[in-house]
């Protein structure tokens, strides 16, 4: 990983250089923003005027409706525009579509609350010249900050957010919004389906980029406006980690998936097979009916969060596609609890249960290969982004 560029790096002189990197598309999303539309573009267009920059900034709105169209055009600068979405709301989303509609060279995703430096864009632009994939904005590097005023809840939030995508990276900063990338890097990845508000996150772990540049910045606390930053936020931030996750380590996340399902089966199977016991039913019946409950049980929660990418296709075929592939576990499941039951086991206390869990183990494994690689297949889908 490139080490953080110096803040005061002076690089006029490199940037006159490299004329296929100073065309610049900056992408600002937006939603109740109109008090800080002028200010930032007019530290662009003071950005723009000292290095004598190509760029568009095409700002990306919800639906704000607070005036933010007329500001943009207030402004005077022809290279500034505002888009009004009509698609699925949200700020990854609102970058993505963005990025996508963008014309120049270098792509560069900064928040519209005045929180990134523009001054910094620069810098950005000399680390992708200088062969780094992608160059991101970092409080946390030597020579970040943020504001003084930050509070602790905020920063133990930010902490435990980075520390999550640990394992996806080894960016201190991943949870930065303000980062650039080239324009044909961004074409070439697919299946980007980011849920909330960490997009970087989510194109630093896509598109395997493993040389980032680190560009040491202030972060300032917004002026104007209120946060976007809320509970329901955080929990899809949550979700978001979970599918990338998912995606960088596919089999073992599913089997850990698939086995604590296979967990919470095994409580609905004892469960029901002590609510028969208590109701003097025949052993067989008893084991048979816990088996019966915990394999709808477990098909429903698997079909729902381990094999959550096949939620679209047909539950019918998919539940009998379950029940034959997973017949042979039920068979040695049935067979090695009744075993264990006849040869004494149940005989001891909660020995029919010990007999169940024994049966359970021993089909496990044959019902995760299967549905795995059978039942809940994955289908692929390649992108045409870059077509």
């Amino acid at each position: 990983m490139l080490e953080p560029i110096e803040a005061g790096l002076s690089i006029p002189s490199v940037l006159a250089k490299i004329d296929v990197l100073s065309d610049l598309s900056i992408v600002i999303p937006t939603f109740h923003e109109v008090e800080n539309i002028p200010i930032i573009l007019d530290r662009i267009n003071r950005l723009k005027e000292a290095y004598d920059l190509t760029l568009e900034v095409l700002f990306m709105d919800d639906g704000s409706n607070d005036g933010s169209v007329e500001a943009v055009i207030a402004s005077g600068y022809s290279w500034a525009k505002l888009i009004e979405r009509t698609g699925p709301r949200g700020l990854s989303a609102a970058v993505i579509d963005g990025f996508e509609r963008a014309r120049y060279t270098v792509l560069i995703c900064m928040d519209c609350d005045l929180s990134h430096p523009v001054e910094v864009i620069p810098q950005m632009v000399l680390a992708l010249a200088t062969g780094q994939q992608f160059a991101v904005g970092s409080r946390y590097v030597s020579g970040g900050s943020t504001d003084d005023d930050w509070g602790i809840f905020r920063y133990l939030n930010s902490r435990v957010a980075t520390l999550l995508a640990r394992p996806l990276t080894k960016v201190s900063d991943p949870m930065s919004g303000f980062f650039a990338m080239r324009r044909e890097d961004f074409l070439n990845s697919d299946d980007l389906n980011p849920v909330g508000y960490k997009i970087a996150l989510e194109i630093i772990v896509k598109c395997h980029f493993n040389n980032v540049a680190e560009i040491p910045i202030h972060f300032s606390d917004r002026i104007h406006g209120e946060s976007k930053l809320t509970l329901t936020e955080q929990l899809k931030y949550l979700k978001h980690v979970r599918r990338l996750y998912l995606h960088s380590f596919s089999n073992a996340m599913h089997l850990l998936q698939f086995l604590v399902v296979g967990a919470s089966g095994v409580v609905v199977n004892l469960s029901v097979l002590s609510l028969l016991l208590l109701l003097n039913l025949p052993d067989t019946i008893c084991l048979a009916g816990g088996i019966a409950v915990s394999v709808v049980t477990n098909f429903l929660l698997n079909r729902r969060f381990t094999f959550s990418y096949a939620r679209d296709r047909s539950i019918g075929k998919q539940f009998l596609g379950f029940i034959s592939v997973s017949s042979f576990g039920i068979v040695v499941n049935y067979l090695v609890a009744m075993s264990a039951s006849k040869s004494g086991l149940a005989d001891l206390t909660y020995g029919l249960h010990l007999s169940a869990l024994a049966g359970i183990s021993c089909g496990m494994f044959f019902n995760y290969i299967g549905n795995r690689y059978v039942v809940f297949r994955k289908t692929r889908i390649h992108s045409d982004r870059a077509k």
